[in-house]
């Protein structure tokens, strides 16, 4: 068996994460403008197309009621938050 020490500690674990935190707050990665409501920024999406985007809804399948795997809401979940 190899004497090599694990190299990926804890302390590693957080500062890489902090840094990526740090990138996202700078970024503004996880800001979405609303477009309406209490906290509405409308000078943010003023002229954006409406976007709806439609996920698959659960449905009877077998003995009961099966929404699927997550897998299935991946690609609509990822489309949206890409076009915010």
């Amino acid at each position: 068996m190899s004497e090599t020490p694990y190299r990926y500690t804890a302390e590693l674990a957080g500062q890489i994460e902090t840094a990526w935190q740090d990138r996202w707050e700078t970024e503004g990665t996880f800001h979405a403008p609303n477009p309406a409501g209490v906290w509405a920024e409308p000078e943010k999406v003023a002229g954006r197309e409406k976007l709806f985007v439609l996920d698959m809804f659960p449905y009877p399948s077998g003995a009961g009621l099966h929404v699927g795997h997550p897998l299935g809401y991946i690609g609509t979940d990822t489309w949206a938050r890409y076009q915010r």
